[in-house]
């Protein structure tokens, strides 16, 4: 049994006691996300970079960071907005500031498996010190790195008195696979230093470990920051349509993977919309030319599905609340057996019910709304959610894949990329130039999983074109110069234009479908590219409704069910304030004008004034002082015109 950890209320004393355990460099790994402490790393970081006989390697990933105000326009929406809802004293990590200006002290290195989208491609220590790994290859790197300090944020177990257990609630993700990796290669177990967070809330099962598991705990004395929450995004038109053709994949009784962002919320919109409307669902998949829109299949869920994820998010939140994820599954390989089978008696259903899991995740991320949630569950809603190792959700291997192969039954794993190529190949990660945008993640573990389970698909979510600076490219492309996902592990992919299946295809099969779910602006050139390089017919023709794949048709499609309420800009709830919505969509539209600036500045100094003045009152606009808040005015009063 191992002995009580040492009990601390002070942060500082931690890093005291942190630095005189563990003599000479520092290994410190910090959970992804959410369980990340922000507080002790910031506490840890300054002692350290004073101090150069001390370095400091950190390795996590996910570093979450508020959103950067900017100037301008942007800086009157996001900064009051960043100061609601990230509180106004939240503890920026200061490592990241220290990447982003590219200063970190020479003694301190950072390394990330996965960052946050987009928010490090300037940042020339992130990109040197990224390593692209699998999710499920974190925990043997770590241990070659040869950890020694492991930091994470905990929940503390509900109830008077000092706790008998804690929760590692957010993250069960990493920290267990690489202490068992660290034994493995014959190390020392690392210091474990848990602080602990009120807001985080209590999830039990194997996510709860006994207090002894940590050498040391601390609670940091209030006012406790707030959980960092995703400010939810709008979703569009192509969202929309992406959403409700990958739903037509789902099977009643199946299994659910899905990841994070507009094209995850617009599927679990689409899939609660199956569930508690199904005639408003098979309509707008009528009107989208879905060719299953009759399908009989795509009735309400009666067996319900069974979400095993690695990341809980705010769409398994809704799914659940509606019903659509309730299907059960325990660790018990002959009663998963007798079930499948049919042979399962009154008793192991009654079994089933009590005791079995509907949810599975490695780690979870939200919006504020998210927390309250799980915080609110009734102790057999919380019973129902396992928090599992990284290594029991994204793989298929070890000892209990028998069992995992009955749990995950017609498993679909929905995953978004930002490019696809004609003949298969997913750039989802990083750019031809080498800068990483993001990280591999559990995206190529989920893909082969799809192809290593014989009722499973994977399926690659895209919007078929990108939009900068008033020009519109194709995300659907001949070739790329990086891949994320190989051609040979192709399966599904999904745009706003419809699905196309290359599992198991031939090349000009491939580039056949890849084109019909293509923007119609780039039909030809894709077409051109496979003739020239012998993967297309020379006589091909292609269909006329081909033609049809538009921005223009598709918002013609969905508009009355915009007007209708069925497709709401926020599907899943949203942070924003119903202005602070209306201003979003018109500061889109002028970034979206952004190469067009002279010819909107000159529309919006001759148009009217806006007559939104609750929305310029927002953006402190409803007075302007000056030339250039007179013009700021008139910009934003015609952007909430053109987007009304």
């Amino acid at each position: 049994m191992r002995p009580a950890p040492t009990f601390l209320a002070s942060l500082d004393d931690a890093v005291e006691l942190l630095l005189a355990r563990v003599p000479g460099p520092l290994h410190v790994g910090a959970p992804l996300g959410l369980g990340k402490p922000h507080r002790l790393l910031n506490a840890l970081y300054h002692e350290v970079a004073a101090d150069p006989a001390r370095p400091l390697h950190l390795y996590t990933a996910l570093s979450l960071d508020p959103p950067d105000p900017g100037d301008g326009l942007q800086a009157r929406f996001l900064a009051p907005f960043v100061r609601r809802h990230f509180g106004e004293n939240f503890p920026r990590l200061a490592y990241v500031d220290a990447l982003r200006r590219d200063a970190l002290p020479p003694h301190i290195e950072v390394e990330e498996f996965y960052l946050q989208s987009g928010a490090l491609l300037g940042a020339p220590a992130a990109q040197r010190r990224y390593t692209s790994l699998n999710y499920t290859h974190v925990a043997r790197a770590l241990a070659e790195r040869g950890l020694n300090v492991v930091v994470q944020k905990v929940a503390r177990e509900p109830g008077d008195g000092e706790p008998t257990r804690l929760s590692l609630s957010c993250n069960t993700d990493v920290t267990l696979d690489a202490l068992d990796a660290v034994a493995a290669r014959g190390g020392a177990r690392p210091l474990l230093v848990a602080e602990i967070d009120p807001s985080l809330p209590w999830l039990g099962g194997s996510a709860a470990v006994p207090v002894e598991f940590f050498d040391v705990v601390v609670t940091p004395p209030g006012p406790h920051p707030p959980l960092f929450g995703l400010p939810r995004q709008p979703v569009g038109d192509a969202d929309y349509a992406i959403g409700f053709h990958a739903s037509t994949l789902v099977k009643d009784g199946g299994t659910l993977q899905i990841g994070i962002g507009a094209l995850a919320d617009a599927l679990s919109h689409a899939l609660a919309l199956r569930h508690t409307d199904n005639a408003a669902y098979r309509q707008i998949l009528r009107d989208l030319g879905s060719p299953r829109a009759d399908d009989p299949a795509l009735a309400p869920f009666v067996a319900g599905l069974y979400g095993c994820s690695e990341m809980v998010n705010e769409g398994f939140r809704r799914l659940v609340q509606v019903g659509v994820v309730g299907r059960k599954v325990v660790d018990d390989l002959a009663l998963m057996q007798r079930l499948s089978d049919g042979s399962a008696d009154a008793d192991d259903r009654a079994r089933l019910a009590r005791d079995g899991e509907y949810l599975h995740g490695a780690f979870y991320l939200g919006s504020p709304e998210f927390y309250t949630w799980l915080r609110g569950l009734s102790d057999a809603e919380r019973r129902a959610i396992g928090m599992r190792r990284v290594s029991a959700i994204n793989d298929l291997d070890g000892r209990d894949e028998p069992l995992k192969r009955l749990q995950r039954r017609d498993a679909r794993f929905f995953n978004t990329c930002m490019m696809a190529t004609a003949l298969g190949a997913a750039t989802s990660d990083a750019l031809d130039s080498g800068r990483v945008v993001s990280g591999v993640g559990g995206q190529y573990n989920f893909v082969a999983m799809a192809h290593g389970l014989p009722d499973a698909r994977s399926v690659l979510m895209l919007r078929a074109t990108r939009d900068s600076g008033g020009r519109s490219t194709s995300n659907i492309v001949w070739s790329y110069g990086h891949t994320t996902i190989p051609r040979h592990l192709r399966d599904l992919y999904v745009s706003e234009y419809g699905v196309a299946d290359l599992r198991g295809r031939a090349d000009e099969d491939c580039a056949i479908a890849m084109t019909a779910i293509a923007d119609a602006r780039f039909q030809a050139g894709l077409i051109a590219a496979a003739q020239t390089n012998d993967k297309l017919r020379r006589g091909f023709e292609p269909p006329a409704r081909w033609a049809e794949n538009t921005p223009e048709a598709l918002r013609e499609r969905l508009a009355p069910h915009r007007a209708a309420g069925a497709l709401p800009d926020y599907p899943l709830g949203s942070d924003f304030t119903p202005v602070e919505q209306r201003l979003a969509k018109a500061l889109g539209w002028l970034k979206a004008h952004a190469d067009h600036k002279l010819q909107i500045a000159v529309r919006a100094m001759t148009g009217a004034a806006s007559e939104d003045v609750e929305a310029l009152q927002r953006m402190q606009l409803d007075r302007p002082q000056g030339p250039q808040e007179w013009l700021l005015s008139r910009l934003l009063g015609l952007a909430l015109r053109m987007t009304a």
